[in-house]
């Protein structure tokens, strides 16, 4: 006989009368707090798990700076923007654009630490399918496993072009067996590429939520993963499958947004071009459910977030690049980093210059991209008016004059777009884009240029490039006039008639395309440029900031990738983590 107890809202137990006086396994209750399989291997609990996993993409609980934004590790590290704010503020931060960083920095054991919490939710996933119940079926756990191993891939690409050699954990290793003793003296990329290929092989091309991974974000993921391993045969033909047929979960076939600026609003995201975005929301009731990555990269001003932070301003050097000819090429794509160091070549700017002082702005052609990237003096800060100059600057001495302009919410959006709980509005619903297609149209040039199809390269730089030229995506001033002398014009031949030349020239439209972005230092990288192109740009924007590049210096062999935490040294032992040259 059956009764049933109910005590308290929505509280039922059923007992079994007659069993209790033989059999006392009514006393094996769960511990209060902790999750138990039985709860975790139905759809809803693998769903949940699944759902934990994207939701570290936002590097929640560590730092600003530990999510694959990359905004610290991949622009600031590049040239694309110093630290910014003032020398106090955050001044953790600094060693990283400086190249000075240590193995105890307080930034540095908070990336591994968030990276390695996405990898421990996606490995939790893969660990539990298997116990999935009967009413689990098939389809649904190849589809749970492949998002599961495309977030692992991701985490642990991150972790491989930060600090090069790491340990690879899997689901079938875990506390107490052998988590612990887990070297880092294995090249990773084939665990990676074995991810991203499973992912690509089990997902489908759709989904019913636009912010999950599908196939062709899987494939992206992996052709990309063939680019740093200069795999460029096989980066081709995957690129060749994505441009012919790759469509976003939400089923929109990929291509360029017609205006630029239109990739970054917040009114415009899952659009053809995100290949994958982190998702999130504001004003639900806590900020861990907004984006926190960028909450810091807002122009110093209480019109926009709070009157705080200010950092991530773009260099001298990031937006000197985006000068043009009369033609609307490039001043010169084979120059490297602080090539415009010839004043004629220098855009005008208002370094120094008090916040009343006389401004006559510059007439000079420039790429339009340069205004959508770059907030500066005397041009339309979205619908925030024109850019004033110091009084939005914290430090100007420290961090230049310029602001940071991608994914700043408009004015007329901040009400439902900043999140209001918080110290700042900062914290927003913008979802940030951690890979699109135009980045996909120019590996997949640099794809075509390792295996010589040089005209092929070209037209897919200048897709890209076309896209900048439109005038309707022009920033303009409140008559509806262009805001500046904005010409840019396709690459013509002459600029991919060898090898060589077509190399610098997309590895410079990539620059100029992605900049802030996260992209720029692994590029050079992966380039094998880096102590070079970096030293000039140190050279170059130490003359202008001396106080934010005191020191700075880019040693080969060493920089290229961070140190291993100490910490994380200290708890495994020196026979477990090895520390990387130079460190």
């Amino acid at each position: 006989m059956k009764k049933t107890i109910t005590k308290g809202v929505g509280l039922t137990l059923l007992l079994t009368i007659g069993s209790l006086a033989c059999k006392d396994s009514f006393l094996n209750v769960a511990p209060t707090g902790q999750l138990v399989g039985s709860l975790l291997n139905t759809k809803d609990g693998l769903e949940g798990l699944l759902i934990s996993a994207y939701a570290e993409l936002n590097g929640r609980g560590y730092s600003q700076t530990s999510s694959p934004t990359n905004w610290m590790y991949g622009s600031i590290m590049g040239g694309d923007a110093n630290k910014g704010s003032n020398p106090a503020d955050f001044s953790a931060i600094t060693p990283f654009q400086t190249y000075l960083v240590n193995s105890v920095s307080s930034e540095l054991n908070p990336r591994w630490q968030a990276l390695y919490e996405g990898v421990s939710r996606a490995n939790s996933v893969l660990r539990t399918i298997p116990t999935a119940v009967a009413s689990v079926n098939d389809a649904i756990k190849q589809r749970i496993g492949g998002e599961a191993r495309f977030l692992r891939g991701l985490y642990y690409f991150d972790l491989k072009r930060t600090f090069n050699m790491v340990p690879y954990i899997d689901e079938t290793v875990d506390y107490g067996t052998g988590i612990t003793a887990v070297q880092n003296n294995v090249d990773i990329w084939p665990k990676i590429e074995a991810d991203f290929k499973y992912a690509y092989d089990n997902l489908p091309e759709t989904q019913t939520q636009a912010g999950r991974a599908n196939k062709w974000a899987a494939a992206a993921y992996l052709a990309r993963t063939y680019m740093y391993q200069k795999k460029y045969a096989e980066a081709k033909a995957l690129f060749d499958l994505i441009i012919a047929n790759g469509k976003t979960t939400n089923g929109k076939k990929y291509g360029l947004v017609p205006q630029y600026a239109n990739i970054f609003n917040v009114d415009n995201e899952n659009n053809e071009e995100a290949i994958f975005s982190t998702q999130n929301v504001a004003n639900a009731g806590s900020t861990d459910v907004a984006s926190n990555d960028l909450n810091l990269n807002y122009p110093y001003s209480p019109g926009i977030g709070a009157t705080c932070c200010g950092f991530f301003q773009p260099t001298f050097d990031l937006a000197n690049s985006y000068r043009t000819d009369a033609t609307g090429l490039p001043l010169d794509v084979t120059l490297a980093n602080g090539a415009y160091d010839r004043a004629e070549n220098e855009l005008k700017t208002d370094q120094g210059l008090a916040a009343d002082a006389a401004y006559t702005p510059d007439t000079r052609p420039v790429d339009p991209r340069l205004d959508h990237s770059v907030g500066r003096r005397g041009i339309p800060y979205l619908d925030y008016g024109v850019f004033p100059g110091v009084t939005w600057i914290r430090d100007q001495a420290f961090g230049g004059p310029y602001s940071n302009k991608k994914y700043v919410f408009l004015l007329s959006q901040k009400d439902r777009v900043g999140d209001k709980s918080s110290w700042t509005t900062g914290w927003a619903s913008t979802n940030v884009i951690l890979l699109r297609y135009a980045d996909v149209l120019l590996m997949a040039a640099e794809a075509e240029i390792e295996v010589g199809s040089l005209e092929i390269a070209r037209s897919y730089t200048n897709q890209v490039r076309r896209r900048a030229a439109n005038p309707a995506g022009y920033v303009t001033t409140a008559a509806g006039q262009p805001a500046a002398n904005y010409v840019i014009s396709e690459y013509p031949a002459s600029a991919f008639a060898s090898q060589d030349a077509a190399r610098a020239t997309v590895r410079f439209e990539r620059k100029l395309e992605l900049s802030g972005e996260g992209q720029r230092f692994f590029d050079l990288v992966r380039w094998g440029v880096a102590a070079p192109t970096l030293n000039a740009f140190l050279a170059y924007e130490k003359a202008k900031l001396p106080v934010a590049y005191a020191e700075a210096n880019f040693v080969a062999g060493k920089n290229e990738y961070l140190p291993i935490p100490q910490t994380q040294i200290d708890l495994q032992g020196t026979s477990v983590l090895k520390q990387n040259p130079g460190y």
